[in-house]
């Protein structure tokens, strides 16, 4: 092909990619692309032509907006964990409190219910489960249910199951708050249940000291889970002045990225579960370290660091003008 005719053949094309950038990145992929297999073949048969100079400097254009676009996404990702996150959770701290004033009040019923109903346990963990460790138990180890499996699988099934049932404390918010309150009354009574027990079998330091290695940020996820679907239910309920299903998109919208942030939690919980609890007979001082740090963790990020945060925001207009 002669060169008038390859630029003729394309020169709308690299005028509109001049002067009407695409701003989004898939698109921009694709002028790229196309520019690259241009510049291509201008290179093999017109070496010297401007027209290749023209190609490249277009081409490098587009090559630097994709990697700028790049960046700030890059950026956007930390701004979620280090802003974004916080303020969701700082504005809904009060779900959160209600959530976790819910479980454990559930946990306190059902462990005062086991105290004065020996059926009670069985009940709500099924024979199955107490027969099996109350086997442990009697074979001098007590937590064996945490060696069952190697550690991969175990890790891999607890945290899929953990955050599906995360998820549905959550989306059973959608039943007027009612389905969330539902879901924190069943892992509470569960959670009430299963600690009482241990302790009526002498065991309650022991099983704090193993149990709560993992529990402490999986039942903390599961509180803020709840939480979560507070304010989707709340945000059907009460809409305020905006339009109900306005209201709702808002809440769904910051319920899920609270359900976002406790992902990466969760699946800390299960490696700590899969690997970490097994060793029920590690020092008092590195099971209390593990189960500490967790609480800090969980105190620090979804408690303190958000208000800390949210106050600085506040006071930032103030700074700038003085």
């Amino acid at each position: 092909m002669r060169e008038g005719l390859f630029i003729k053949k394309n020169i709308d094309k690299w005028k509109q990619y001049q002067y009407e950038p695409a701003t989004d990145p898939d698109e921009m992929a694709g002028q790229f692309t196309e520019l690259v297999n241009d510049l291509g073949y201008s290179r093999t048969f017109y070496p010297h032509s401007k027209v290749t100079q023209y190609l490249n400097g277009l081409a490098s254009r587009i090559y630097l907006g994709i990697y700028r676009n790049k960046k700030e996404e890059a950026s956007r990702i930390v701004r979620f964990w280090k802003t974004e996150l916080p303020l969701v959770v700082r504005k809904y701290h009060r779900e959160i409190l209600y959530s976790f004033l819910i479980f454990v009040l559930f946990a306190i019923l059902a462990a005062f219910s086991a105290a004065h109903d020996e059926t009670f346990v069985r009940g709500v963990m099924g024979d199955r489960y107490v027969d099996m460790t109350e086997d442990n138990i009697s074979r001098g180890d007590p937590f064996g249910v945490y060696k069952s499996q190697d550690p991969l699988s175990m890790f891999t099934w607890i945290a899929v199951h953990n955050i599906k049932i995360a998820f549905m404390v959550f989306v059973s918010g959608f039943v007027l708050s009612i389905g969330s309150v539902w879901q924190l009354f069943n892992n509470g009574v569960m959670l009430g249940a299963f600690q009482y027990y241990f302790f009526a079998k002498g065991l309650g330091w022991q099983s704090i000291l193993v149990i709560w290695i993992h529990g402490t940020l999986e039942i903390s996820s599961i509180i803020i889970a709840g939480g979560a679907g507070l304010v989707l239910g709340n945000s059907i309920l009460f809409p305020g002045t905006y339009k109900r299903l306005d209201s709702l998109k808002r809440g769904a919208k910051d319920g899920l990225k609270m359900m976002i942030g406790l992902v990466p939690v969760f699946i800390l919980a299960a490696f700590l579960e899969g690997f970490v609890t097994r060793y029920s007979k590690m020092p008092v001082w590195l099971s209390l370290l593990i189960l500490l740090s967790s609480l800090s963790f969980i105190t620090w990020y979804f408690v303190i660091y958000p208000i800390g945060l949210e106050r600085k925001m506040r006071s930032r207009p103030t700074t700038e003008l003085s």
